[in-house]
Formats: structure tokens, sequence, C-alpha cells
């Protein structure tokens, strides 16, 4: 069994941050453009497992599609930009911040930088850490 029961579960397993320049909400148009909003696919068990923090809800979702599958390419061929990444261990406790799409992609992906709030911040975040 993976989680968060300190068993390092799918930690060190490959990651995508996806990022979109679409903006639902009016102040998002304020945001970096192509970068308004962020989402993580994790393979996980041989799937594709996204977590996208929506502004009502957070969506979390097994793609109908083996973990071989060119999920950047896909998300590429759509107009997204996506940072191929791994899951890290987090060794310190996450900032106390608003639960944003960036906030939750954070968690997700074990970075506890309270630096990075926005979506064009994490997507340089992870191309200079990886």
């Amino acid at each position: 069994m993976t989680g968060g029961s300190g068993d390092g579960g799918g930690f060190g397993g490959r990651a995508l941050a996806v990022f979109s320049g679409k903006a639902d909400l009016g102040w998002l148009r304020l945001l970096r453009p192509g970068f308004r909003h962020c989402f993580v696919a994790l393979e996980e068990a041989g799937s594709w497992i996204t977590v996208d923090p929506l502004a009502g809800y957070t969506d979390v979702a097994v793609q109908p599609v083996p973990a071989a599958f060119d999920l950047a390419g896909f998300y590429r061929e759509r107009g997204f930009t996506v940072v191929e990444t791994r899951r890290r261990r987090r060794f310190r406790p996450a900032p106390l911040l608003p639960a944003t799409c960036v906030e939750v992609a954070k968690r997700v992906l074990g970075i506890a930088s309270w630096r990075v709030l926005t979506p064009g911040q994490l997507h340089d975040f992870l191309l200079k850490y990886g």
C-alpha cells in the first residue's frame, strides 16, 4: 500500500507538472500568460493519476491509459506546458499557505518552498531544481 503513512510509497516515481494559460477566474489573468493554472499527473501502479485543484473542488482521476502512454506529449499537443519531474520526500513541514492549485501541486510533489506561489514560479522552480 502507498500513501501518507510514512512508507514512502510513490516517492521518486515519475510525475508531470502541467501548466495552462486558461483563466476561468478573472483575477487569474493577472498571472503570467501560459501559467495561470497547474495540475499534476503521477505514475502509480501502472497507471496515471491526475490531481487537478479547481476553484470549487479537486478532481482526482485515474486516467484510462497505461503508464507507458506518452501523457506529457498528449498534453503538449493540446497546448499545455509540461515539466517532467519526480515526487520528493518532504523533510520539513509545508508552509501554511492558501489552498491554491500551486500549493496542492507542491504538496503532491513534495515541495516545501514558501517562495513558490504562482504557476509560473512553480514552473521555474521545477526547471531549476528538477
